[in-house]
């Protein structure tokens, strides 16, 4: 009988103790999402672009940002551009941003302000630095095309050449 009423006690002790330290557990636990992975914030950068000019995440801020990785030799970044440029023609006005950051793993098949102005791009174009590409959780090939929300988070990732067709249709819900 005193080992049943001590082993009770034991049980009712160890039960009141879980229950006490789950008492202390935060109503909702945030789950960390790796950058560059669905769901995941827009990284903070700073950086100048190919034109000198300051440009920053912390302009973003409350806009619909489509972020593109590309570099001059990359035939199908060559396809996509100008899509992205008229998708900002197109939605600027809505609170659409679209910036370029240029790959320089590779040399450059030309220059890349000559480059853009070929293709009809005038969005923001800036180096990708290694320490850039890692805030955006490494980039797997190019063309990256990352498309985030108005509260800066990851909705869309895809890595290779996409229709502008198809970004515009993720895009439209976002606007």
């Amino acid at each position: 009988m005193k080992t049943t009423l001590l082993l009770i006690t034991f049980v009712a002790a160890g039960i009141a103790g879980w229950t006490a330290r789950q008492a202390k557990l935060p109503a909702a636990t945030q789950i960390e999402i790796a950058p560059g992975e669905i769901g995941s914030h827009l990284p903070e950068f700073s950086v100048k672009d190919l034109r000198g000019k300051d440009f920053s995440s912390a302009n973003l801020n409350g806009k619909v940002v489509l972020v593109d990785f590309w570099a001059t030799w990359c035939q199908p970044c060559k396809k996509e551009m100008p899509g992205y440029q008229k998708l900002l023609d197109l939605y600027g006005r809505r609170g659409l941003v679209v910036v370029g950051f240029k790959f320089d793993t590779m040399t450059d098949t030309e220059d890349p302000l000559l480059f853009a102005r070929r293709i009809g791009v005038r969005y923001p174009l800036a180096v990708a630095s290694e320490d850039l590409r890692r805030k955006f959780g490494g980039i797997e090939g190019l063309p990256t095309t990352m498309l985030y929300d108005r509260r800066g988070v990851l909705q869309n990732k895809i890595i290779g050449f996409e229709y502008t067709s198809v970004i515009e249709s993720n895009l439209k819900p976002l606007l």
